[in-house]
């Protein structure tokens, strides 16, 4: 298993274990079962009990959790310095030595059947996922991470057993640790050797038969927006399309577009165009994820069901824009100092920048300080923005989902 370590005078340490497997890796008859692993992991292990799992952290003031994504399973946890070792052992444990034990699967499956009828009233959240099935039809990374009831429901011990055995393999898990380094186990930093070529992929093997062939903008067809009726009292839109790994030098000209379009910031233009001037929506927001070999760029909003089509308008105007020329050298320049700033900003999050820090390294095999990665934002050209525009913002690779 591959250790990062990152050294820091925080008052707390951060440490988790990244699992290279998540929806994309499953089979369709193992549709939900990433995320299922993860809620049962915490059951109970070879030498603990549920309650022990949950004390070994709590009793001593820190605390425990896990998410499930397209690529990536992470359990991790917020511990004070001086229980950074017993933190460690107890992640190796519920990730590699659970035991999902029959009496605790259907009623953690009812949990997250509980979980799914939630999102499902949440359509400003459930429209990504929907998105996802339309940008990626009948490939692994359009499906649901949260799964469907009735097939959960027939999952058994055994059935994680064998999924587990497969993916949660120590060659496909980074431990991630962001500690002082007095805090940091000796026998981690002894037992660290460096990584040769042939150990530095820690993706899973099954990655590359989920690898979808993916459209170009010169060969997807043009599409008219899709509309689901849920009789919501707003209407909720998605327009968006397939970007860019995170490892692709475009990926940093594309996070830069999505911010200037829809970032955080309240002087981003669609949120001027949209909200400022107009006053036709509450929210409006861009976003990129990026995996292994493709990303996704997408722009959401809620309005009035009868403003859909001028909120469209709008947007399409924007997308325009970058795509009829490139920004100004003094566009560039005050987007990339606020694109920064945010960063920095969110840097001070460091519980999230730990994670990030794992990812970035299962995704790209490298990790990048925020000095290296605002050098990468400064590096980005107005002649790669516009490429970059172009290739996105293309009307034949957007597509458009609408909740109304």
């Amino acid at each position: 298993m591959r250790c990062l370590v990152a050294e820091s005078s925080a008052h707390t340490a951060y440490v988790g274990i990244l699992v290279g497997v998540g929806t994309r890796h499953e089979t369709d008859a193992e549709s939900g079962m990433a995320h299922l692993v993860e809620h049962m992991s915490f059951k109970g292990t070879e030498r603990r009990s549920a309650m022990q799992v949950i004390n070994r952290i709590e009793t001593v003031g820190g605390e425990l959790n896990a998410y499930t994504g397209k690529e990536e399973t992470v359990y991790y946890a917020a511990c004070l310095p001086e229980h950074v070792g017993r933190t460690v052992e107890l992640l190796c444990d519920i990730v590699f030595h659970s035991t999902y034990p029959e009496a605790e699967l259907a009623r953690e499956v009812e949990v997250v059947c509980d979980e799914i009828e939630s999102y499902e009233d949440s359509p400003s959240e459930l429209i990504y996922d929907s998105f996802d099935a339309m940008l990626f039809p009948g490939m692994p990374l359009g499906r649901n991470i949260l799964g469907h009831a009735e097939r959960l429901r027939k999952f058994t011990s055994r059935d994680l057993h064998g999924f587990t055995q497969r993916h949660y393999r120590p060659q496909n898990a980074i431990l991630y640790i962001h500690a002082p380094a007095a805090a940091i186990p000796k026998a981690l930093l002894r037992n660290a050797t460096p990584l040769s070529p042939e150990t530095r992929d820690c993706k899973s093997p099954q990655q590359a038969s989920c690898t979808p062939t993916l459209p170009t903008a010169a060969t997807a067809p043009q599409l008219s927006p899709t509309v689901i009726h849920r009789s919501t009292h707003q209407a909720h839109v998605i327009i968006g399309a397939q970007a860019f790994p995170l490892s692709d030098p475009r990926h940093m000209a594309m996070t830069l577009l999505s911010n200037i379009l829809g970032g955080p910031g309240m002087n981003s233009r669609l949120n001027l165009a949209l909200r400022e001037k107009r006053g036709l929506v509450y929210t409006v927001e861009s976003s990129i994820a990026a995996y292994t070999d493709t990303g996704v760029w997408t722009t959401y909003f809620g309005c009035d069901a009868h403003d859909v089509r001028r909120c469209l308008r709008l947007v399409g105007s924007e997308l325009r824009r970058l795509t009829d020329a490139p920004p100004t050298a003094r566009q560039l320049a005050a987007a990339k100092r606020q694109l920064c700033g945010q960063l920095t900003i969110a840097y001070d999050n460091v519980e999230n920048r730990a994670i990030s820090m794992a990812k970035r390294y299962y995704l790209t095999g490298q990790t990048l300080t925020l000095r290296q990665i605002c050098d990468a934002i400064a590096d980005v050209t107005p002649e790669l923005m516009l490429q970059t525009a172009r290739d996105v913002f293309a009307p034949e690779a957007l597509r458009t989902l609408i909740f109304d």
